[in-house]
């Protein structure tokens, strides 16, 4: 009987199972697709399963006419959803679950799905984000092969724009040569201009209404998209001196080639004032006199002239003059606790024999006698 009982069991759950994979196929109205070993994906008019029937339709192919997928487009406009429901349906129908898309659909039967998605900061192991998606994006390097799909998303993201655009490219080359299949988004436009040149690689990018400012979560495949920011700008009322200004130096190739623009009267008035307030924050923290302490030759110093414009001051250290930035010192003695009142500063500064030829020289005329500037 126990026996008996323990074939009932497990009939139930394969009954529920079976209920259950039929009740969720009827709520999304999900399709029976075709699966093909060696074909790639050619997805039609599929949905996001958890955006329920509303969601855009989206269509595309992989694996065949190219191997390697990069969406472009502006935030908000549907990349990672597609990334996303591509990888999520792939699994749905490796599990033997119906997919919402187009009966036609072919799914390609892959062995590993390595994916790239999310901020990964990790704040008890001080990992930055970028950090972490390199991680990540190591390891996907070290397994990826044939009969594998990897999803990657904002590849590059995180760091230096040029540094993490060339090191995006170098990963998506790698991924490439590997021979698994490949979609990913970016923001950066030269990941664009590569994909629509590197063969195995296609552009695509979601459309966006430039009028509504709305995007259209449609995916087009064949075109690389555009952040959008000049024409969202634009019509949000950023002044259009600025647009122009700023699209002249987004089509530079580097900053040096952007032209400085002249310094207007309120420009130059503003700099004065910054000068004037620098001047008066570098001369008002130390006298003539004072003792400081410089931590990186890890001995004291005497001010002999407090800080200039740009922050220099003269030091007289181990009987050497020198010249520091103030920023490089730090307050030690102040002159009144080192000095009585009305103290001969010139026993500090001068050497000894500068001090007897000043003497002689508040005595009489001596013929010949100097001081060099040097020793003063």
């Amino acid at each position: 009987s126990f026996d008996n009982t323990l074939i009932n069991i497990e009939g139930m759950v394969s009954y529920d199972f079976i209920f259950a994979k039929a009740k969720l196929s009827q709520s999304m109205k999900g399709n029976e697709v075709q699966i093909k070993q060696y074909e790639g994906f050619q997805i039609f008019n599929a949905r996001h399963p958890l955006l329920g029937l509303n969601a855009v339709p989206l269509t595309l192919s992989l694996g065949q006419e190219y191997m390697a997928l990069v969406i472009t487009g502006p935030n908000t406009g549907g990349k990672t959803v597609t990334i996303k429901m591509v990888g999520l349906l792939s699994m749905m129908v490796q599990s033997g679950l119906h997919v919402p898309a187009d009966s036609f659909s072919t799914f390609s039967i892959v062995k590993n799905i390595f994916v790239d998605i999310g901020d990964h900061q990790s704040i008890e192991h001080s990992l930055s984000t970028f950090s972490s998606h390199i991680r990540n994006v190591i390891d996907i390097l070290r397994q990826s092969r044939e009969d594998t799909l990897v999803i990657l998303d904002e590849i590059g993201s995180g760091t230096d724009p040029r540094e993490g655009m060339g090191l995006a490219i170098s990963i998506l080359e790698e991924i490439y040569n590997s021979g698994a299949m490949l979609i990913a988004t970016t923001h950066y436009s030269e990941i664009k201009d590569y994909a629509e040149k590197a063969e195995g690689f296609q552009n695509g990018s979601m459309d966006f209404d430039i009028y509504t400012l709305q995007p259209l979560y449609k995916l087009i495949v064949g075109k690389g998209g555009e952040s959008q920011a000049f024409s969202i700008a634009q019509k949000l009322g950023m002044p259009a001196n600025i647009i122009n200004r700023a699209k002249e130096i987004s089509n530079s190739r580097s900053t040096e080639e952007v032209a400085i623009v002249p310094k207007t009267k309120n420009r130059k008035k503003s700099e004065r004032k910054i000068e004037k307030v620098r001047s008066e924050k570098h001369t008002k923290n130390y006298q003539i006199g004072d003792a400081v302490w410089i931590p990186h030759l890890h001995t004291k110093g005497i001010v002999e002239m407090t800080a200039n414009a740009v922050g220099e001051m003269k030091l007289i250290v181990k009987g050497e003059r020198m010249t520091l930035n103030h920023k490089r010192v730090k307050p030690f003695i102040q002159a009144e606790e080192l000095y009585p009142d009305e103290y001969d500063m010139d026993q500090v500064f001068d050497a000894k024999d500068v001090r007897k030829k000043k003497k002689l020289m508040d005595r009489k005329f001596v013929e010949g006698l100097t001081i060099d500037s040097d020793q003063e």
